[in-house]
């Protein structure tokens, strides 16, 4: 492919693009395929001769799109948002065509300073402490991450060696392997299952915190497991905060959480994944308060905030706790800046080496939505949630399961676990619309998600509709195997 075709099958494209989410209402939201589908639908072995961008193209409508789950329906209600926009859209496509490998400033300069000067930007919307910014001279600072398990990882990994070298300076006969077998994390019992994949994968232990009755984190049964362990000889290192849980959007109080990990010389990171996108607003701001304590922070605005996967943001107090902890300088990758002070060179903040210029989609999405274009987004999301909410509610048969407070809503039928089970069963093998469920507390409960960039109120009232309809025929059923045991 040359130029002159690539400018003709590009815009083609687009044009494919753009009609297909101009169209997705149309599409069956979740795909009608069994596992194993695809492979009998191509060959065996890749073509030795080169074939046709339009062979191509129909074969992504016969092959690839029959399974595809369309997460940008507006009847996919399922999980959490994932993000997209045409801005976001445009700028993958520079980056991709630009192609850099943006793991040091003089891999790509403007790579490296654009992501910087992106995360202030995105640190003062948060109203973030002065401390997490770089700015001209701070210690802190910004990074972009793959997903927000990338963050817990890396921030876990930094307070595991920063824990470490701090008890080996104190004691040099310590080895390693003595601290690593006493260390323990901490996080609530309704945080992500990625903080313990990234204990697993740190080697240490992790304790599950009992959350309240709101399903948050309190000070009481923190500090209580804190004291239990110290007496025990462990040695409590690392606390993971969640604000926005994925089962049900609670929060954990960082207000009293902050002070005692402060306190007790602990490195906290706040995972706000989904949720940190709305503390944009003034109104919800108050949400991140006690983000002070913090020693890291972490939200995905490939969830919420239109900028398209992957581009998870990350935020340290002291950028050296990072950079100490996974700095390697091979001849191969230094260069005459490195140690200038006046730049970073991000592979010391991550896993890999190799990172993509994902700041081009922040550049692009901000400057083309503006902080008030980006607040009206969330603003609607919320307010179709809390309809949906009040439909709910209207509808005695029905419970609200967990304070709303954005745009999650955790749901059920008043009955048995099975009877819901029943009901989401009923509702997906519909594909009208697509849902998730959650356990909290032992009870099974339907997620109502508010996710399409383009969901309107309609698309709302015509999914409960359709929730209300399915009820009906389980309780009907259930109505109808009570009468046969009966009998």
């Amino acid at each position: 492919m040359n130029a002159s075709e690539f400018r003709r099958r590009g815009k083609e494209m687009v044009d494919y693009v753009a009609n297909y989410l101009e169209g997705i209402e149309g599409r069956q939201v979740f795909p009608d395929v069994d596992p194993g589908y695809l492979r009998p639908l191509i060959p065996t072995t890749a073509p030795q001769e080169p074939e046709t961008f339009e062979d191509i193209i129909e074969d992504v409508e016969k092959i690839i799109m029959p399974g595809v789950t369309h997460w940008h329906s507006p009847y996919f209600f399922a999980y959490f948002p994932t993000a997209s926009s045409y801005p976001a859209m445009l700028a993958d496509m520079l980056c991709g065509a630009i192609g850099c490998i943006g793991f040091s400033w003089a891999a790509s300069p403007a790579c490296t300073e654009l992501e910087t000067v992106m995360m202030d930007w995105l640190g003062k919307m948060l109203q973030l402490p002065e401390a997490f910014l770089a700015g001209e001279a701070g210690e802190g600072g910004g990074v972009i991450q793959g997903t927000a398990s990338e963050a817990t990882l890396v921030a876990l990994l930094a307070a595991r060696t920063k824990v470490t070298r701090c008890l080996q300076a104190a004691s040099p006969e310590l080895t390693q392997a003595a601290i690593m077998e006493k260390l323990v994390a901490y996080t609530s019992d309704q945080a992500h299952s990625s903080v313990e994949k990234a204990s697993l994968i740190g080697g240490v232990r992790l304790k599950a915190i009992p959350s309240d009755a709101k399903f948050a984190m309190r000070a009481s049964a923190l500090q209580e497991a804190l004291d239990r362990d110290k007496a025990a000889g462990l040695i409590p290192f690392f606390v993971v905060a969640t604000l926005g849980t994925t089962s049900c959007c609670s929060f954990d109080n960082l207000l009293e959480v902050g002070p005692i990990c402060h306190e007790e010389g602990v490195w906290l990171h706040v995972d706000a994944a989904y949720a940190g996108s709305a503390f944009i607003c003034p109104e919800f701001r108050h949400l991140l308060n006690g983000v002070e304590f913090a020693d890291s922070f972490n939200f995905n605005p490939h969830k919420w905030l239109l900028v398209n996967f992957d581009c998870s943001a990350m935020w340290v107090k002291k950028r050296t706790d990072l950079t100490g902890a996974f700095r390697l300088d091979p001849v191969y990758l230094r260069h005459s800046h490195q140690d200038s002070g006046l730049i970073t060179d991000y592979r010391h903040w991550q896993l890999p080496l190799g990172r993509r210029f994902r700041s081009l989609k922040m550049w692009f999405v901000f400057r083309m939505y503006g902080v008030k274009g980006l607040q009206a987004y969330i603003r609607k999301h919320v307010q179709l949630a809390h309809a949906f909410e009040a439909l709910v509610r209207q509808d005695p048969r029905f419970e609200i399961c967990a304070e709303v407070t954005l745009g999650l809503v955790c749901f059920r039928l008043k009955g048995s676990n099975k009877l819901n089970e029943a009901l989401l069963e009923s509702i997906n093998s519909a594909k009208k619309i697509h849902l998730v469920p959650c356990s909290l507390r032992d009870r099974f409960v339907l997620r109502f998600a508010i996710c399409s960039r383009t969901v309107e109120l309609a698309h709302v009232q015509r999914a409960w509709e359709h929730i209300q309809e399915m009820a009906a025929m389980v309780l009907a059923a259930q109505g109808e195997d009570k009468a046969e045991i009966k009998n």
